[in-house]
């Protein structure tokens, strides 16, 4: 059975702040724990994510812990996923172009609407990334890779247009929830739903799960 994301109305009139604090108990709970490139990539940091919907928005809440912790970049756009990153991709039923949706630990965005990795790649602009409602547990000041134990939650507000849907809602999305962390001393690429590549590669559309709406 697909998975659905809940209709939370009640969630419209709060903030990005207080949504973070109510998702756990509001919203459908998944874990990001498919480590498809074991061999290579063994280490899987203890990641979940939530999600929940208003008329016009679609909630994300991610809750990690892990053993490191980076956060260099601070300008929508750049390399996100560098540092400690998750992410979302979404496909709508009738699309082929998908978005991709990067956030660094302490929010910073990279996003794009592509065909694939390579073709068709149009990133948004400042104006759209500005609809984003952003919240991190651990503030927005930079900061290099740390050592140590560290749980963090990044909660984001994407509008329902952003993703290209306006006036009736499709049945279900079809989508992929991620975490990495490229460029830092524990390197790893786990999913959500499974992907069967050689080498790491978030860019898989067909490899997409659903969910409900």
């Amino acid at each position: 059975m697909t998975p659905k994301i809940p209709y939370c109305p009640a969630l419209a009139d709060k903030s990005i702040e207080q949504v973070n604090a109510l998702l756990d108990d509001a919203g459908l709970s998944l874990s990001i724990d498919k480590l498809n490139w074991q061999k290579q990539y063994p280490y899987r940091p203890i990641t979940s994510v939530y999600l929940a919907r208003t008329d016009d928005m679609l909630y994300i809440k991610w809750h990690v812990n892990g053993i490191m912790l980076k956060a260099v970049y601070t300008e929508d756009n750049s390399d996100v996923y560098k540092d400690s990153c998750v992410e979302f991709f979404c496909l709508l039923p009738d699309g082929k172009h998908y978005i991709n949706l990067e956030f660094n630990c302490i929010g910073t965005c990279s996003a794009s609407r592509r065909l694939s990795r390579t073709e068709d790649v149009v990133h948004l602009t400042k104006e759209e990334l500005r609809t984003i409602f952003r919240y991190s547990s651990l503030g927005r000041r930079p900061f290099c890779e740390i050592d140590g134990q560290f749980t963090w939650d990044l909660c984001v507000g994407v509008p329902l247009q952003l993703l290209g849907i306006e006036g009736e809602l499709p049945e279900e999305i079809r989508c992929n929830f991620y975490k990495c962390a490229d460029d830092t001393s524990a390197v790893h690429f786990v999913s959500w739903a499974p992907i069967n590549t050689d080498r790491p590669d978030f860019h898989r559309p067909e490899a997409f799960g659903r969910l409900g709406l």
